[in-house]
């Protein structure tokens, strides 16, 4: 008997007693919303799924992974919210298929396109949910050699970035190896 309780816990039935991980009742959902606006191909893959990594975001969508994440607190929101924060996260994996290759920005026009589509023309690219915002230090002070400016940073940057408005200035948009910021200071971890 005990063996079975655990499976209930791991295997909870009911769309409502889902906790976290895949949710197959909204998976249906996205591929119908989808398989209607003819991207087959893309509804076949989607996969929607249940976060609590999510802390301040109501959802989250991976176009590599044809993946959609939902904010587990959105369920204290209603099932409308819910519907509305699936249709934001499909419009930007729609967006993404239809442009193919070509990347696309992430709240621009093919996007509002696609939440034409999906039925939430008037969608916002922020929700208004009373999610709590985590703050986190910016433990790492870049600075520009050219231009001076600062570019505090949660975490260490591991790539060559340079300052923006200086590449711009002084080369055309493209990368400037002159204006590569460059660590200032890292503030001491308690």
């Amino acid at each position: 008997m005990q063996l079975f309780k655990q499976l209930d816990l791991i295997f909870p039935t009911g769309p409502s007693l889902v906790v976290l991980g895949r949710d197959f009742e909204l998976e249906r959902k996205a591929r119908e919303l989808l398989q209607t606006l003819k991207a087959s191909e893309l509804a076949s893959s989607v996969h929607v799924e249940w976060n609590a990594r999510l802390f301040s975001a109501a959802g989250r969508a991976d176009s590599r992974r044809k993946l959609v994440s939902l904010n587990p607190r959105l369920r204290e929101h209603g099932a409308a919210e819910i519907d509305r924060t699936l249709r934001h996260e499909l419009a930007h994996l729609l967006a993404q298929f239809r442009a193919g290759r070509r990347r696309v920005g992430p709240h621009g026009a093919e996007w509002r396109k696609a939440c034409r589509d999906l039925g939430i023309g008037d969608e916002s690219r922020t929700h208004a949910l009373p999610f709590p915002i985590q703050r986190r230090s910016r433990r790492f002070l870049y600075e520009c050699p050219r231009c001076g400016r600062e570019f505090p940073r949660v975490r260490r940057i591991k790539r060559a970035v340079a300052c923006l408005e200086c590449c711009r200035k002084f080369n055309g948009g493209r990368f400037d190896s002159s204006a590569q910021l460059r660590l200032a200071q890292r503030e001491k971890s308690a």
